[in-house]
């Protein structure tokens, strides 16, 4: 085929010929560079192509005459119709009253939301309590925000005098403070070790068993800042108190327990769709992935509207003021909560080549104490108490920060402060279906790396146990294991949160598990000793105990909430070195400390747990009572335990089972007797 250029009078058209036999370029018409500009400006104006092949010939000379008459054409005014004018009016309006016909939409939908809430909760209160709750945040938070940015000036003016006494006064306030939340721990301890029994006292020495090791190990042990370890650490027991030990607290997170369990089981119809009705028969594949990703997308829609930044920074604010720690550290640490350990420092990317290695390390760190929120629904489908996860998830962000802070004392100045404008990272998303999609999409990515490292690692599991016992053989120990050789290990660990003594080996093992292997397989062996509980049966068999007390349960779940193991170390260092570049030796340096400071800071939430956890708020009597019956300083007057006596003693006249299986049938008996006194009918 050959495209030739001829010279005609039009504009627009280089003077180029290609010939594809010769596959050269022949720029013709070109006499020199003295007259080259009026050269080529005679060759514009003079195009027709012609195009030989066969029969075709193809004269495109024609149509530049019509495009330009056409152009001609519309360059011409015309007039314009009746509605044509009409929605030119309408237009030129909306535009001039954009504002208020945006304030009259909104108002309208609002009161519309309004008028529904009232009328459902003139319906029937008690059910629609939760919207009504919800309702009552959202309009507070709304106020709130819009006083902030419209009189932030005059609210920081009204509290300085207060904020200049405090800074004056700080010095002996600071130890007031001090001593006043000391006498308060101690006289609560003792109050409540009347009360629940003395097993609180083993988790508050575990608790200061950890800071003294933390500070012992320190990178500059003596120029820790206090405030930081104290405040987070009452920062927790705050959120514990509220959470585990107040009805309303341990009823709402329940609640939202209840919630989000109920929403992750809508994956189900996916899977459902992709997997068959017998997608079940293949748990973890199409039942616990297909979770991880149906929360990746939901958790990048709530992204793409800006709910998730604005949470995550009402809690990096409030733990700014109370911990007074920088808001990079801050924020990350609060949005650790919701999402994974390399996402979470996206959000302060642009800060990241200008922190400390202080900062640095607590990033890292707070990546490590925490889990993301889309493997906690995968660890709610394992059948793990929601609740507790959550509170976990909650309570390890001050948790985080106390320990970085401890175990990595700040020695730089913070070059990024409040003042400094800190702005959040916003969605990529055009529209909210794209911003599903890419979280669809990212999730994939989260899955593969979920899947091949659970059969990864149960293999060289396996392998390992295969092993050592055959070592163990070879000195008649045949029963040698990797969980036995990681349970004498972190026996003292797990004792000193908090765990039964006859139940600390297991959690040891479970602990060896999350650390060497990962979180996955270690949630996986609990939720084995769950359901071992909950069907009942035999505690041992052939010696070897086949589930824990739900205490024990709490407690190590509590602990194995982090990413802090060894295959996630990995991640933190491959993931924070491409977001900073220029950190990477820092990065590298800092992140085994982190993952040793990520690792103290699930101890101590774990220990926390320990001190606040009653198990009369959640567990069956029949439980209870059996759980009871192994400890010598069960508390002979606990209120849970004579509730639950008394409808024994009640159902012995009517003949009804209340405990389920016949497990406990003579020890809760003697444990009632014993509480109620030899006198009690049918102690006897």
């Amino acid at each position: 085929m050959e495209l030739t250029e001829i010279d005609h009078d039009h504009s627009g058209v280089h003077n180029l010929a290609f010939q594809n036999d010769s596959g050269g370029v022949d720029v013709t018409n070109l006499k020199g560079t003295g007259d080259n500009s009026q050269t080529i400006k005679n060759s514009q104006n003079k195009k027709t192509v012609h195009t030989n092949q066969g029969d075709e010939y193809i004269n495109i000379e024609s149509d530049l005459h019509e495009n330009k008459r056409d152009s001609v054409d519309d360059e011409q005014p015309r007039l314009k119709g009746l509605l044509e004018k009409k929605y030119d009016e309408v237009c030129e309006f909306c535009k001039k009253h954009k504002t208020r016909i945006y304030f009259v939409v909104y108002g309208i939908l609002i009161t519309a939301y309004l008028a529904i809430v009232i009328a459902a909760c003139s319906l029937n209160f008690q059910r629609a309590l939760p919207l009504f709750v919800v309702t009552v945040l959202a309009i507070f938070f709304i106020c709130w925000d819009f006083l902030i940015a419209k009189y932030e000036d005059r609210i920081a003016a009204l509290f300085s005098p207060g904020d200049r006494y405090l800074k004056k006064q700080w010095f002996w306030l600071k130890w007031v403070l001090c001593a006043a939340l000391i006498t308060t721990i101690i006289c609560w301890l003792i109050f409540d070790t009347t009360k629940q029994g003395s097993r609180q006292l083993i988790s508050f020495g575990g608790l200061v068993m950890y800071v003294l090791l933390m500070l012992i190990f320190s990178k500059y042990p003596t120029r820790v800042a206090w405030r930081p370890v104290f405040s987070g650490i009452g920062m927790q027991f705050i959120l514990g108190v509220l959470i585990l030990r107040t009805k309303v607290g341990f009823d709402v997170f329940n609640w939202l327990g209840i919630q989000i369990q109920t929403f992750l089981e809508y994956s189900d119809t996916g899977a459902k769709f992709v997997f068959g009705d017998k997608y079940t028969d293949h748990f973890f594949a199409f039942k616990v992935l297909p979770i991880v990703v149906f929360f990746s997308t939901v958790m990048s829609m709530l992204y793409h509207v800006g709910f998730m930044q604005w949470l995550i920074g009402k809690v990096g604010w409030i733990m700014h003021i109370f911990m007074g720690t920088t808001p990079v550290e801050s924020l990350v640490a609060a949005s650790n909560i919701f999402v994974g350990q390399t996402e979470s420092p996206l959000l302060v990317r642009p800060y990241l080549p200008y922190i400390t290695k202080s900062e640095l390390h607590a990033v890292m760190t707070a990546g490590f104490s925490t889990i993301a929120g889309s493997v906690l629904g995968a660890y709610i489908s394992f059948g793990v108490s929601s609740s507790h996860l959550l509170t976990a998830s909650v309570m390890s962000a001050p948790a985080s920060l106390a320990a970085s802070k401890l175990f990595w004392p700040e020695t730089e100045k913070p070059l990024v402060t409040l003042k400094s404008g800190l702005q959040m990272a916003k969605s990529e998303s055009k529209n909210l279906l794209e911003a599903a999609s890419q979280g669809a999409s990212t999730s994939v990515g989260l899955v593969a790396n979920i899947a091949v490292n659970v059969i990864s690692f149960l293999a060289l599991l396996s392998f390992l146990d295969s092993g050592l016992s055959w070592v163990g053989n070879l000195f008649d120990y045949p029963q040698l294991n990797f969980e036995n050789i990681c349970a004498y290990v972190f026996m003292p660990f797990s004792f000193m949160m908090g765990v039964d003594w006859e139940d600390s080996f297991i959690v040891g093992g479970l602990l060896g598990y999350k650390t060497f292997f990962n979180e996955f397989v270690a949630y996986e062996r609990l939720s084995k000793l769950i359901q071992n509980r909950e069907k009942g049966g035999s505690m041992y068999i052939n010696g070897v105990k086949q589930y824990m007390t739900v205490r024990s349960e709490v407690i190590a779940t509590y602990a194995l909430c982090g990413f802090a193991n060894f295959g996630s170390l990995g991640l933190v260092i491959g993931g924070l070195t491409s977001i900073a570049p220029s950190k990477k030796k820092e990065i590298a340096d800092g992140a085994f400390r982190a993952m040793i400071a990520g690792t103290a800071a699930c101890f101590m939430t774990a220990c926390v747990a320990g001190m606040l956890t009653v198990p009369g708020l959640e567990v069956p009597c029949h439980i209870l009572l059996g759980n009871a019956s192994n400890f010598t300083d069960f508390p002979a007057n606990s209120t849970e335990l004579v509730k639950c006596c008394q409808p024994l003693f009640t159902s012995a006249n009517r003949s009804e089972e209340i405990f389920p299986g016949g497990n406990y049938s003579l020890n809760p008996w003697k444990v009632c007797c014993q509480i109620l006194g030899q006198h009690a009918f049918h102690c006897t």
